[in-house]
């Protein structure tokens, strides 16, 4: 189920952005900044839960989600690119993944097997029989 972020819960700081640019890089605070409280926020327990055991690099030891937008020239989409990859980071907490639970080969399947293997064991047996010769 998808959980959309509030973005009143999401605090934006503008900085500028690193890389070539020319002059405007060093005058211009294109670049953004987002940090998200996962503790504080509105998702629910379990995808909170599951967030702050995901060891993603972007989340620090206080629980903060830490995404650094640069990529685009104008600061409006570099926010709707950080809020994007947040709802990305969220979207994949919210999945739960169920457990894989352990088969074994059913009878069919093993006799096949055997079946293919003592076909090919022939085969060899044969070859080494008609170079002996």
């Amino acid at each position: 189920m998808r959980h959309p972020v509030d973005p009143a819960e999401v605090e934006f700081l503008a900085l500028r952005a690193q890389g070539p640019g020319g002059q405007n890089v060093n005058k211009v605070a294109s670049a953004v900044q987002l940090r998200f409280d996962i503790a504080a926020s509105s998702l629910p327990e379990a995808a909170k839960a599951r967030l702050l055991a995901s060891g993603d690099s972007r989340i620090n030891d206080r629980g903060v989600v830490v995404i650094k937008a640069q990529s685009f020239r104008n600061q409006q989409r570099n926010r709707a690119d950080a809020l994007a990859r947040l709802q990305q980071l969220v979207d994949a907490a919210c999945k739960v993944v169920r457990p894989r639970r352990a088969t074994a080969p059913g009878p069919a399947a093993r006799r096949r097997r055997l079946e293919a293997k003592r076909a090919r064991s022939l085969l060899k047996a044969a070859r080494s029989a008609s170079r002996s010769e």
